[in-house]
């Protein structure tokens, strides 16, 4: 069993709403994280009281659709910290409203790019190193969509359930390694940028971030290490 402290956590989208909690929730677990995003001066703006530490580091500039920015991300980890030993995907987008006749190819192309190619680089770039460690935890978020479509949203819906399908086979792939891989089916998330879209929703029924980062956080801990190729719902009240 591996302490916290030498724990090295990746986390893509570490500036959006779902991946600042999760980051916070590693941090304060003492776990040692590698911050994500394209933008480094953004990283710096939100992460900036730890941008000296040893412990995290702020790794802007980064394409998560591109291999070779992907790669360059984890030989920088390497570089850092010897090792990494969690990935959690929290990048990914949602759009949605129009039928599939009607609907832009750009709008399925955006989705299909953030929420799947995004989720699918990201862990072909680090199972190598975990691979080698013979030990690795890897977190995705799909969503609740991602167990029924529905009408206006087949893009994003069809994006999610194959990140879902993706969790599932690459558990099935590296559990003989020690390497577990789960997702996480939110329903919708306390954001404000939810609250403006849905200004007449319950917002009391919405589950908020910080909520999902506990469930991540536990995913990424030694007392999941049964739990492989899981689709952990976590809706909230809705």
């Amino acid at each position: 069993m591996q302490k916290p402290d030498e724990n090295v956590v990746i986390i893509t989208g570490a500036v959006g709403n779902l991946g600042l909690a999760t980051a916070r929730a590693f941090q304060s677990g003492g776990h040692k994280t590698v911050l994500v995003d394209r933008s480094q001066d953004r990283l710096r703006d939100v992460f900036g009281s730890v941008a000296a530490s040893s412990d995290h580091l702020l790794a802007g500039g980064v394409d998560l659709s591109d291999p070779v920015s992907l790669e360059k991300l984890v030989a920088d980890t390497l570089v850092r910290f010897g090792r990494l030993d969690v990935l959690v995907n929290t990048v990914g987008a949602w759009r949605g409203g129009k039928p599939v006749h009607q609907d832009d190819l750009e709008t399925c192309d955006f989705l299909f790019t953030a929420n799947l190619r995004t989720t699918l680089l990201c862990c072909r770039a680090v199972i190598p190193q975990m691979l080698k460690q013979r030990r690795g935890k890897i977190i995705n978020v799909a969503s609740r969509n991602a167990l029924a479509g529905s009408a206006g949203y087949a893009a994003y819906s069809a994006s999610k359930s194959a990140v879902l399908r993706l969790t599932e086979a690459l558990a099935d792939e590296l559990k003989a390694s020690d390497i577990n891989v789960n997702c996480i089916m939110p329903a919708t998330i306390d954001t404000p940028q939810n609250r403006a879209a849905q200004p007449n929703a319950d917002f009391t029924k919405w589950v908020e971030p910080s909520t999902i980062a506990e469930v991540i956080l536990f995913l990424a801990s030694d007392a999941s290490r049964a739990i492989n190729g899981a689709a952990v719902p976590v809706y909230g009240k809705g």
